[in-house]
């Protein structure tokens, strides 16, 4: 039974609409901007609550019962968002709020046969005819989770194109940041991978966070997954980009300019540096190396001169360096800047400057 048949379109709607807010949300993150972002998000509440009666109203259905889970998290997340304003920690309060939208989409990618809504969620824009595009058959590929539970530490997310069967494809594993998880940072780039048939892995820390100083454990879990990807999919081994965020974008530093890094191109994201990483790296591996590096003018955990100083030493190091400073990026994830390391990455187009575009907070 489609959406539409189950007479679920508008509870789509809503829910998609609050989804795209709590994205926005989370993009704009910034310590003193959390009561007015809490006030944007709060208007969504009744609309969600409504949405909901609706879906419980209706006949039992997969496609209710998907619906309901992901309208469930996403109002955990909208209630819960105004309270980090109040809160001394607010800023890890709000962290806390939107670690629900990831499993939400989680739900919702249910439907992505169900709903051209859906399907066209879980696309680039630009990818999108109109405001959707017809569901195609099949209309995806395989999305995996591999000893991935929440909570559970050393698995892999994955999301493994159909094209994958037939041709090599491209690459791209994306690490969380220190408290995050790799079965929720799935989806910063479901979109993207959909869009441009790229085989997608998000892999879990095996410790508390990625052994920025003990590199080692982590290093050979890679390892184990592509080994255990390419039982599954033809992976394009020359085209393999390493990205993260924080201490993900760190660890991207750390892994990917080892001796026996395997990967071609490297994005940290928000990531700290400090010359001395250098004794734990491969320095005449910088040599040449294709490194796309973004960082957050605003960024309050690691300042802008960290990356600048990463600018710096780089470049001093003769890596083929892409530097962006994000104007209005504080120390959180920039959606928009997906497409353009998938440009970089996959057909070496350059960004047109360094610096990344200010968004004004809208209603």
């Amino acid at each position: 039974m489609s959406v539409e048949e189950a007479g679920l379109d508008g509870a789509v709607h809503a829910l998609l609409s609050a989804l795209e807010s709590l994205t926005f949300a989370q993009r704009h993150l910034h310590p003193g901007l959390l009561t007015r972002l809490g006030e944007h998000i709060a208007k969504y509440e009744s609309r969600l609550v409504e949405a909901q009666q609706t879906v419980r109203a209706a006949a039992q259905s997969e496609p209710a019962t998907a619906l309901d889970s992901a309208l469930e998290l996403t109002l955990r997340a909208v209630r819960a968002l105004p309270l980090a304003g109040q809160d001394p920690n607010g800023v890890y309060a709000a962290y806390r709020a939107l670690r629900y939208v990831p499993y939400a989409h989680e739900a919702l990618y249910a439907l992505v046969n169900d709903s051209p809504d859906v399907d066209a969620f879980f696309l680039e824009p630009s990818a999108r005819t109109g405001d959707v595009r017809a569901v195609a058959e099949p209309a995806c590929g395989e999305v995996l989770h591999i000893n991935n539970e929440r909570g559970s530490k050393g698995g892999y997310s994955a999301y493994i194109p159909a094209t994958a069967d037939n041709a090599e494809q491209a690459v791209v594993f994306a690490l969380h940041g220190g408290a995050g998880h790799g079965r929720g940072f799935l989806w910063t780039w479901m979109r993207e991978a959909r869009t441009r048939n790229i085989v997608l892995v998000t892999p879990t820390s095996c410790g508390q966070t990625w052994g920025l100083h003990e590199p080692q454990e982590d290093n050979v879990n890679f390892a184990r997954i592509l080994d255990a990807l390419e039982q599954r999919a033809k992976i394009d081994r020359t085209r393999m980009l390493l990205t993260g965020m924080s201490d993900g974008g760190t660890f991207t530093f750390v892994s990917g300019l080892a001796a026996a890094s395997p990967f071609s191109h490297l994005a940290p994201i928000a990531a700290s540096f400090h010359p001395f990483m250098l004794e734990m790296i491969d320095t005449p591996k910088v040599a040449g190396r294709s490194i796309y590096l973004t960082h957050g003018v605003h960024d309050w955990m690691f300042q802008i001169d960290v990356a600048r100083t990463a600018r710096q030493v780089l470049t001093g190091l003769g890596a083929q360096l892409v530097y962006r400073e994000i104007q209005d990026l504080a120390h959180t994830y920039p959606r928009e800047e997906n497409a353009l390391i998938c440009d970089w990455f996959l057909h070496g187009i350059m960004p047109t400057s360094e610096q990344g575009r200010d968004e004004a907070l809208h209603d």
